[in-house]
């Protein structure tokens, strides 16, 4: 039977949602607003790439999705304050994000600061609290706990997102400086969601080196994927279109062209599946998925 990735998908976003509805708690009256920010974000849906990867990875060497589940729901709780952040007046200003207006558009600046600030922090207590509680040892959380770090930090996302401000509205970016922005931006994070769970899952070395390429492969492609809707996409794809001209970003299809830029994300797709030739019946997820992110259309 063929693998049905709609439905894959499907059913770990819907285990994901239910996870993170249970783990996010609405708070008391003194939290009430704090919380109901940080739940308006995180429950407002989207695609969630990054625990799926998390997911994903994990079942590829036999991972029990319970003890991957705390991780992937952190990765998304640090994706979330990432979007929250990043759609702020003095970043990006976007007034739509999922499909429903900006946190900040909602609860104010002020809130959605301290909401994206919580979903940061609170991330990696329960990552810890449910890890242990469910069976994973402290050495390898302590090790999921580290990477994520660094992915989510000064060495990763925030640097890439730096270098983003920095590129904006310049004419001499070339297209390797965008590459190490998207790599750190979005690959970074999507790199350590992919090795969270594989690490939780016991995979050996080898097997955390094709996984790594995989991940760096597919991250890129997505990210060049989402420069080409930005200009191209069909229907509602959750946020403005038009975005990125409008403030003068360095993008993959500004610097190299809509067609040329969509034959380097098939490369890469083709690529990330590649890597998995060692793995067998089990990988056949992130094999879909890497197929499946390199030919959407919204």
């Amino acid at each position: 039977m063929a693998f049905d990735i709609i439905n894959y998908l499907r059913v770990k976003r819907e285990l994901v949602d239910r996870e993170l509805d249970m783990l996010l708690p609405d708070g008391d009256k003194n939290q009430a607003r704090l919380r109901e920010s940080m739940r308006y974000s995180v429950l407002a849906g989207g695609k969630r790439l990054r625990p799926i990867l998390a997911l994903a990875a994990g079942e590829a060497v036999g991972a029990d999705p319970e003890k991957v589940l705390p991780a992937a729901c952190a990765l998304e709780m640090i994706h979330t304050y990432s979007l929250i952040h990043d759609d702020l007046p003095s970043m990006d200003d976007d007034s739509l994000r999922r499909g429903i207006p900006t946190n900040h558009k909602v609860f104010g600046e002020s809130t959605a600061i301290l909401a994206g600030d919580a979903l940061l922090t609170d991330a990696f207590g329960m990552l810890v609290a449910e890890g242990l509680r469910r069976g994973v040892s402290a050495g390898v959380l302590c090790g999921v706990v580290s990477d994520i770090a660094r992915a989510a930090g000064s060495h990763g996302m925030i640097e890439g997102q730096a270098i983003d401000l920095a590129l904006a509205g310049t004419k001499d970016a070339t297209i390797t400086d965008v590459e190490r922005m998207h790599a750190l931006k979005t690959g970074a994070m999507i790199r350590v969601s992919v090795m969270a769970g594989a690490r939780i899952g016991g995979a050996d070395e080898n097997q955390l080196e094709k996984l790594a390429s995989y991940a760096d492969a597919v991250g890129l492609a997505f990210q060049i994927i989402d420069d080409v809707l930005d200009v191209e996409g069909e229907g509602d794809i959750g946020k403005e279109r038009g975005n990125d001209e409008r403030r003068g970003k360095s993008t993959y299809p500004g610097l190299a062209g809509l067609e040329e830029s969509k034959r380097i994300a098939s490369e890469l797709t083709h690529r990330a599946v590649g890597m998995l030739d060692g793995f067998d019946h089990r990988a056949e997820a992130l094999r879909q998925i890497a197929l499946y992110l390199g030919s959407r259309n919204h």
